[in-house]
């Protein structure tokens, strides 16, 4: 294939209609929203871009840094789970039969096809007082006690306690719960791709060689599928940290993320420009992580060379 300086008007007409793309409907926009974080209100929809620091200063209060690290916690927290629950997941997958794995790829991307909003509401109906979770707890716990009573032992009835529902809901365990459901098959796929291309002679050699499934899993399989496991944990990692529809819904007012103030920034508080240096800050502290990770894997890869 020719280089594209030797075709340089094919490539120009191929690469304009997605370059004009990203810059009207990416760049622009976020550009604006960036001039907005230096800018301060002056009426109720006025704004004065005036290149004041005010709106980053005020980001690193107190009560917004520690949101941004219950939203970093919760973030990683959810992406450990991720990772823990897709891997297994992935990894029988790419071993099953190769007329299985159509039919298992789709039922991993069978959420994908129902609205965020009504997946939501749907696991309100699942962890609510009176949902499904609480609906078969408590129907073990009359079967635990007409066990008892069967053997005779009815004064002990669990404590003669009636059954107490969960508070499952409007917690950090319902974000969190939410935030994995939702996110496992952006882990799930890129781990399946890298698992794969995966060169089973050395799981072979492996086992030959007199090395258990458990040494085979974590000295050769884990690193082989490094590549796929950083890509779920950054698909996973960032939308996490920016999420507002679910800690909202979920989470209620006892468990919301930075997500949720920068949107009430923008619509209740009608306060743009700090909304705007929010949402950059967590866009610098992002970047600066991924930038972090790629000067880490330079030095680790010269070292190895």
């Amino acid at each position: 294939m020719d280089s594209w300086k030797s075709n340089r008007l094919v490539f120009w007409v191929l690469a304009a209609p997605g370059t004009l793309w990203l810059l009207v409907f990416f760049l622009a926009p976020l550009a604006i929203v960036w001039a907005l974080s230096f800018g301060e209100r002056v009426g109720v929809i006025d704004i004065d871009i005036n290149g004041t620091l005010e709106n980053y200063a005020r980001a690193f209060e107190p009560v917004y840094l520690e949101i941004i690290w219950k939203s970093i916690w919760i973030s990683t927290l959810t992406t450990v789970l991720c990772l823990a629950m897709a891997f297994p997941v992935a990894f029988a997958i790419s071993f099953a039969p190769n007329r299985w794995k159509p039919l298992l790829l789709m039922l991993v991307i069978l959420p994908f096809w129902v609205n965020l909003l009504i997946r939501t509401y749907a696991l309100i109906a699942v962890f609510r007082t009176r949902g499904f979770v609480n609906f078969g707890l408590e129907w073990l716990w009359e079967r635990a006690n007409g066990a008892l009573d069967f053997v005779g032992l009815g004064e002990a009835q669990l404590l003669g306690a009636a059954f107490t529902p969960l508070e499952l809901l409007y917690n950090n365990f319902a974000v969190i719960a939410g935030l994995v459901y939702v996110f496992v098959p952006f882990m799930v796929l890129p781990l399946y791709a890298t698992l794969e291309r995966l060169d089973r002679s050395y799981l072979e050699a492996s086992l030959d060689l007199g090395a258990g499934q458990w040494r085979t899993l974590s000295s050769v399989v884990v690193p082989l599928a490094m590549p796929g496991i950083v890509s779920g944990v950054i698909l996973v990692f960032i939308p996490c940290l920016g999420s507002f529809l679910i800690p909202d819904l979920l989470g209620g007012t006892n468990a919301q993320m930075i997500g949720n103030v920068i949107e009430r920034q923008f619509k209740s508080a009608n306060d743009w420009p700090f909304g705007a240096a929010l949402s950059f800050v967590l866009m610098y502290a992002t970047f600066g992580a991924l930038a972090l990770r790629s000067v880490l894997a330079g030095r680790k890869s010269g070292m190895e060379l």
